[in-house]
């Protein structure tokens, strides 16, 4: 029996989360973005026997990315267009599907049905890990040692998919490895979410590896930074500095240096395989069905940016406040270019994520940077500032680093375009960290989260004052997939459903 067949029978026996009919086939079609999974030789296809030696392990926590890599609906995928579509530097196109998103007032059909993909491939991942999570600790020839790695390994993806579930969906089904076996479950409140992502990183974070085996893995600082990101957005902001500070004393991460904007590809370019800012990426190929989809979205056929096209459905314009406000001495500005696309002669796309030799749309070879070092720094720089009574000396060095290099300077040292502690009030530093990391954090998915975890009316106020447009309430959370409210009987489609929809 081959591989995938045998993946068939052990992963694909249950209920699809989202339809009877899927379970097999999705596993299956997610098991070809991870190479080295396909290269393994299960030798029983029984659950009983199949989790018992390092290299069946291997195979079962490989299959927990495979949602979160999906090509089409993973988060390197539409997830990052639809979020990118959202912010207050970044339009859906004119014409295109994504145009309405621009708008912040919900969801049409069409997007309603790619959110629900998203859905689906997220409690994928969120399945695999719970088959690794029951069953690791049951291996016969694999040490107690290298169980609690595999373990905490499933644990901090578990963590990291329904972090990416509980932001954009809100309460959503609580499925664990010990619920595994039913297919109706209700929605979990949001702490009860939370909870358990907690419960999750801090296990990741004592049983994970110092240093991972190979980039793309987690490392016990991954799951320290996922941990403060999680603490950040609760707005338990003392706890995000403490966290932040571990991952930085730790010395383990630190700026790549540039001096010019294309050495921004030595960050995020599609040769890079790692650097010293890495701390966890989800990792692509350039191979039909494994590379990284959404760079397409912020590139033009005709700029020969990326070898497969581009379908410019992400861009911004001269005019844009974000953008006209910007300095032009900053490097990452550079990343926009004005290209014509019949709006007008200011629109402006984004070389940021590029791969000249891409050969199919699913096969651009750049990595999707889930966290960089960049992120720590100026989480920490916020977060510091908000748990005290404003800005630290080592808030404000942690913000300089981040703005030192993206003017060209050592990093490390002081420049000529550091800010000062002075100038600033706890509220001016606040909001002078949330434009740097909108800077910093451009087309990463980030931005539209940034602003949701400061409430609704300061979301509100930002986009407004940005683009003009006002924000339904509707916009802010996801609507539960029909395929859910369908099969799971334990929702009612009438009090389950989030608002507007």
């Amino acid at each position: 029996m081959n591989f995938l067949t045998t993946f068939f029978h052990l992963y694909g026996r249950g209920r699809s989360i989202a339809g009877p009919a899927l379970t097999g086939l999705l596993i299956i079609s997610g098991l070809f973005s991870c190479t080295d999974v396909l290269t393994e030789q299960p030798k029983s296809i029984a659950v009983e026997t199949f989790y018992n030696t390092t290299s069946e392990l291997d195979a079962a926590v490989a299959a927990v990315y495979s949602g979160l890599r999906n090509s089409a609906s993973g988060i390197g995928g539409e997830y990052a267009a639809q979020l990118e579509a959202y912010t207050d530097y970044c339009y859906g196109r004119p014409g295109s599907s994504y145009a309405i998103l621009s708008d912040f007032q919900g969801l049409n059909s069409t997007n309603i049905v790619r959110v629900g993909n998203m859905w689906t491939v997220l409690y994928l991942s969120v399945r695999n890990a719970n088959l690794v999570i029951q069953n690791a600790p049951k291996a016969k020839s694999v040490s107690a040692t290298d169980i609690a790695k595999y373990v905490g390994e499933a644990r901090f993806l578990r963590a990291l998919t329904y972090f990416t579930l509980v932001k954009n969906w809100g309460a959503v089904p609580l499925r664990t490895e010990t619920n595994l076996n039913e297919a109706n479950v209700k929605r979990s409140s949001v702490d009860d979410v939370y909870q358990l992502i907690i419960a999750d990183l801090q296990n990741a974070e004592t049983t994970l590896p110092d240093k991972p085996a190979q980039s793309g893995h987690p490392s016990k600082w991954s799951a320290k930074t996922v941990l403060a990101d999680v603490y950040f957005y609760q707005g338990k902001n003392a706890e995000a500095r403490d966290k932040a500070s571990e991952v930085i004393q730790s010395g383990k991460y630190s700026l790549v240096p540039i001096t010019k904007t294309d050495d921004l590809q030595n960050i995020f370019g599609p040769a890079v395989v790692t650097t010293t800012e890495e701390v966890f990426y989800l990792k692509y190929t350039r191979q039909a069905g494994q590379g990284m989809y959404f760079v397409m979205f912020p590139n033009h056929p005709a700029t020969k940016l990326v070898g497969a096209g581009g379908f410019y459905g992400i861009s911004s314009d001269l005019t844009n406040s974000v953008y006209a406000a910007w300095d032009d001495k900053d490097l990452r500005k550079g990343n926009w270019y004005v290209w014509d696309l019949g709006l007008g002669k200011t629109t402006t796309l984004s070389k940021k994520f590029i791969d000249p030799l891409a050969p199919f749309q699913d096969a651009c070879g750049n990595d999707f940077p889930m966290y960089r070092y960049a992120d720590v720094l100026l989480l920490y720089a916020e977060a510091a500032s908000r748990a005290g009574t404003g800005p630290t000396a080592a808030a404000m060095d942690a913000l300089n680093q981040v703005h030192r290099r993206a003017y060209g300077f050592n990093p490390t040292a002081v420049s000529s375009v550091d800010f000062k502690l002075s100038d600033f009030t706890a509220s001016t530093f606040n909001d002078l960290v949330l434009k740097e990391r909108g800077y910093e954090t451009q087309l990463e998915a980030k931005r539209w989260h940034d602003l949701k975890r400061l409430g609704p009316d300061k979301l509100k106020a930002v986009i407004k004052a940005a683009v003009g447009k006002d924000v339904a309430d509707k916009h802010l959370l996801w609507p539960i997939p029909t395929s859910e409210l369908n099969y799971n009987t334990a929702l009612d489609p009438n009090k389950d459903q989030n608002p507007g929809y």
